[in-house]
């Protein structure tokens, strides 16, 4: 019984919920870039590159056939990715307002003690 309920602790952790949440985000995410990139990005660079259809490219080599233009695909779904990511986080810091710079600790008693008797003597 002793091991269900540290693992229960363990995975109600608040890091472990939060880190579930964002990859469920990130892969609903990736599905959307996904759809964005076969459906509107990868048709205009066809048009733009000639009519290629980047996903039929291939390469045959003896019996084995090498898409090389999936993999083509697949790079530019994860610069859109890094590119929307990189936009996110940079507004996200743009709007984090500028913590003002907390006040330096007061200087030890002894320190202030030692002004003071300073200050005293040049009088």
């Amino acid at each position: 019984m002793g091991m269900l309920k540290e693992f229960k602790e363990f995975a109600m952790k608040g890091n472990v919920v939060d880190l579930a949440v964002g990859v469920v985000i990130g892969a609903a995410f990736g599905a959307i870039v996904g759809a964005v990139v076969d459906n509107i990005v990868m048709p205009v660079v066809g048009m733009i590159t000639g009519g290629i259809n980047f996903d039929a490219l291939s390469v045959k080599v003896g019996n084995a056939e090498l898409k090389y233009g999936l993999a083509i695909s697949a790079a530019v779904k994860f610069l859109a990715i890094a590119l929307f990511l990189f936009m996110v986080i940079k507004a996200v810091n743009a709007s984090k307002k500028k913590e003002a710079a907390a006040a330096p600790p007061p200087p030890p008693e002894d320190i202030t003690l030692l002004r003071e008797i300073r200050d005293a003597l040049k009088k």
